[in-house]
């Protein structure tokens, strides 16, 4: 069932240079796939799954109720695993050169306002181990825009404190993001204060958990929950919450697209663009509020 998976995960990472959460979820969508396949079509080879069976797919993906957005995760999947079995001559033709994606309205990202940005900083304890942690991690994501999985793999060597920027790695691309003075002063007392007294020996992650090991992507959403709620802040707020309000409030204050477009490690920037439309909202609401009458 799917025979050349493990070579085809490999070929991500060691030639596409695909970042690890790519390479995971093409992982556990393969592995979906596969057992659609032994459910209803036995010990099925790759030579013989045809465009079909992949439209059949697709189908039952929709009427079990999948997301638009993980069936559109899946195709790519699957586009990529049978292009990738086909460009090294495993399979005589292409299933998934013609596999169309559904048309998937997309969600209008979650962002707060600046003052309950403000707010929630206001949350952790900075008398406290953790608190000075929480505090340096939701300033540091904030004042940078970066990814969770960027955050929690950042390690000590990545940050400059005295030159104020961070390196983030995604996959193969490297990106240094400056930092604003109060990330500079939170993650500075972090790191004089408190990491050396959390972190396990020997261990370089920039973040830690309670128990000296790396942060976990799960850890840190649970830190975020757990003050948003503090705060009284309403609507689901997670640390991507957190990246999609950086890029508004820049874009909302004048910064360009391009730069903005380089500090999230956009490669399209239409995929930055949605944050403009996001701010000419804000400003409308705002003017609506102080000119009811225009």
């Amino acid at each position: 069932m799917l025979e050349s998976k493990s070579l085809f995960l490999i070929y991500l990472k060691d030639v596409r240079g695909s970042s690890e959460n790519t390479i995971i979820s093409y992982d556990r969508d393969l592995r979906n796939f596969s057992a659609y396949l032994s459910g209803k079509y036995g010990n099925i080879k790759d030579t013989e799954i045809t465009s079909a069976i992949l439209h059949s797919y697709i189908l039952f993906m929709k009427d079990i109720g999948r997301a638009g957005s993980t069936i559109l995760r899946s195709i790519a999947a699957l586009k990529a695993y049978f292009l990738y079995i086909f460009t090294e001559k495993l399979i005589e033709s292409d299933p998934a050169i013609n596999l169309e994606s559904p048309k998937i309205k997309k969600k209008t990202p979650e962002i707060i306002s600046t003052e309950e940005i403000e707010l929630l900083l206001k949350q952790p304890d900075i008398s406290e181990p953790k608190g000075i942690r929480d505090k340096a991690m939701i300033e540091l994501m904030y004042a940078t825009g970066m990814r969770v999985s960027e955050l929690i793999k950042a390690k000590m060597s990545d940050i400059n404190l005295h030159l104020e920027y961070i390196q983030c790695q995604n996959g193969t691309k490297t990106r240094v993001i400056p930092l604003g003075s109060k990330a500079v002063e939170a993650v500075g007392r972090y790191i004089k204060l408190t990491r050396n007294h959390m972190a396990a020996e020997g261990e370089e992650t920039l973040f830690v958990n309670c128990s000296g090991k790396p942060m976990t992507r799960q850890g840190f959403w649970k830190i975020i929950k757990a003050y948003a709620a503090q705060a009284g802040i309403k609507g689901d707020i997670t640390p991507h919450t957190l990246r999609h309000s950086f890029a508004a409030h820049l874009i909302e204050n004048g910064a360009d697209l391009q730069s903005v477009q380089e500090m999230l490690g956009h490669s399209d920037i239409s995929t930055t663009q949605i944050y403009a439309k996001l701010a000419k909202s804000k400003l409308r609401e705002v003017y609506s509020k102080t000119h009811p009458r225009a």
